[in-house]
């Protein structure tokens, strides 16, 4: 049985611990605020994207020039999945839920003769791959470093991946994030980057995605194509920002409450043990002043 001393010292630091998690539990949240807007202000835009590509690709005639990165290299063989995960722990299922996702991924491409790639982007997600995947991980990109996601980010990641595809490192490319639905929900999520999925035959388009271009279609989905992939893995790391913050505050909040009921039993033992040690001295000294 722990000592007076021991339960008084272990109350003082799971007390502190509280605070930590406390602290971090509202600093998940104002950052949180910040990455939902963010993660909500790029959905429209993505969107948007979305309509111009369907109107480009129904514009191109069969005998017009499509990009490579729409059309495909007529292969599908090598698959790369581009992960986007967390680069710091402490936001409960977040990171393993990309990381099961990802395994379920590839098993399936493996399970269909499939060479499976990966490209990791994250740390917790490199690290929680690595172990059964380390020879397939063909490229990884930390953003420990960085403060405020921007486009740039996104831009050097879509570039690699261009060139990765340019150089025939890979046949299909996935993009794997989470998408953020709400402080407590957060849905990993397989999004076909290159070939670009097309628009199925008949699909109703929006009257504001009919346009006419100049000087031709398949001259400006050779630009529009790339920045299309890149905006996608820009909302990608938009929306993990968001689930991760939510995540994180949700994670925090349960190790708050954790820590105030250890407090309270280990309170409630402190107590026990200190009146039991009182009642038997006072039992030693009234056996005592009898005996007299």
């Amino acid at each position: 049985m722990a000592s007076l001393k021991d339960l008084k010292q272990r109350i003082a630091s799971v007390k502190a611990t509280q605070k930590i998690t406390k602290a971090m539990q509202m600093v998940a949240a104002a950052k949180l605020r910040r990455a939902q807007e963010a993660a909500e202000n790029a959905r429209p835009y993505s969107e948007r994207m979305a309509d111009v590509m369907a109107d480009l690709s129904a514009a191109v005639s069969e005998g017009d020039e499509v990009p490579a990165l729409m059309r495909g290299n007529g292969k599908d063989q090598v698959h790369m999945l581009l992960v986007c995960t967390a680069e710091r722990g402490l936001c409960g299922g977040f990171n393993a839920q990309l990381a099961r996702h990802t395994r379920i991924e590839a098993h399936r491409l493996a399970s269909e003769g499939k060479t499976v790639k990966i490209f990791c982007v994250g740390r917790k997600g490199y690290d929680a791959l690595r172990r059964e995947f380390a020879d397939q991980i063909v490229e990884r990109v930390e953003l420990r470093d960085v403060r405020k996601i921007g486009f740039e980010n996104a831009e050097e990641i879509g570039n690699k991946v261009i060139k990765m595809f340019d150089d025939e490192a890979f046949d299909v490319c996935t993009l794997i994030y989470s998408e953020f639905k709400s402080v407590i929900s957060q849905v990993p999520t397989s999004q076909q980057l290159i070939p670009a999925a097309a628009p199925e035959k008949g699909e109703e388009r929006s009257e504001a995605a009919l346009y006419d271009y100049e000087p031709n279609a398949e001259s400006i989905l050779s630009e529009i194509v790339p920045l299309n992939i890149r905006v996608q893995i820009f909302r990608a790391l938009l929306e993990n920002a968001a689930g991760e913050m939510g995540a994180k505050m949700t994670a925090m909040d349960n190790a708050t409450r954790n820590a105030g009921e250890m407090i309270d039993k280990l309170t409630l033992s402190y107590n026990r043990q200190r009146q039991e040690k009182i009642t038997t001295e006072l039992i030693e000294i009234i056996s005592g002043a009898e005996a007299l």
